[in-house]
């Protein structure tokens, strides 16, 4: 293994989109080796693990500066806070939750969240039922304190899990409370102003994704008999990305990772 070079002196660098989701993955798995209590891994051992070729990956992580030392490996704390930092993670961030359903308590109950930086700071609904309630030691708000209680809270995240007539509503607030991430898992677009980033999970999407995946590998390869679509044509992929792009950059870059449409465009891990 090779030691990455900087990139030139007073040349900072943009980390693509499909990086950005690749060094999530690698900061999964070294989380991994440091609770294994794994000092030292080789770019072959997390490339294997992550399910990239190592090449790639030491591309990937030359976006963060050298790190690796010839013989040696990768030290795994080292580029772990290395990563997280890169991802804005070191900073922490406080989440809200609007839409206590089944779904919603699944969230707000995930454990894992926490381990990566993520802190669930307050759940919304507007049903009588569940206002009042309990859901992991948080208690449930009316979905109309929502704007207010994001200032109060400090949220950095607000994530979206209602039915889909109150997706605009919630999100409205959210801008309004000022929170400039959203996750939403409902398939309405959102308009939102060009600062905030929003990030859609729709679940029926990457069932359809995994449906034409086997689709493929069953009957082999397709023969394409119509025109071939444009090079510009955003590939076909799980999950949208639609508020402007403003992904992960290395500390000091000013430069957010460009999109080429708004409300639609996509980038395949």
């Amino acid at each position: 293994m090779t030691e990455e070079r900087p990139s030139p002196s007073g040349v900072e660098r943009v980390i693509p989109q499909a990086t950005v989701t690749r060094l999530a993955t690698y900061l999964r798995v070294l989380s991994i080796l440091a609770d294994e209590g794994v000092l030292i891994v080789s770019s072959e051992e997390l490339a294997t693990a992550a399910g990239v070729g190592s090449a790639k990956l030491r591309k990937d992580l030359s976006f963060l500066g050298p790190n690796g030392v010839r013989g040696v490996g990768y030290d795994v704390a080292r580029l772990r806070a290395k990563i997280e930092s890169a991802l804005g993670l070191d900073r922490g961030h406080r989440v809200v939750l609007a839409g206590v359903g089944n779904l919603g308590q699944a969230l707000a109950g995930y454990g894992g969240f926490a381990r990566r930086g993520f802190t669930m700071v307050g759940l919304f609904d507007r049903d009588p039922a569940r206002v009042g309630t309990d859901v992991d030691g948080l208690t449930v708000r009316h979905v109309d304190e929502l704007d207010r209680a994001c200032r109060e809270l400090e949220a950095t995240i607000g994530v979206i899990a209602t039915p889909d007539d109150a997706v605009h509503v919630v999100a409205e607030k959210l801008v309004a409370g000022g929170v400039e991430c959203i996750l939403s898992f409902s398939p309405m677009v959102l308009d939102v102003p060009d600062h905030v980033e929003v990030r859609r999970v729709d679940l029926a999407v990457e069932m359809q994704v995994l449906s034409f995946n086997s689709s493929r590998n069953v009957s082999g390869p397709t023969i394409v008999t119509a025109p071939v679509p444009s090079p510009v044509s955003p590939p076909l992929t799980s999950t949208a990305r639609l508020g402007r792009s403003h992904g992960p950059r290395i500390a000091g870059n000013p430069s957010p990772v460009n999109s080429s449409t708004r409300n639609g465009s996509v980038i395949a891990p």
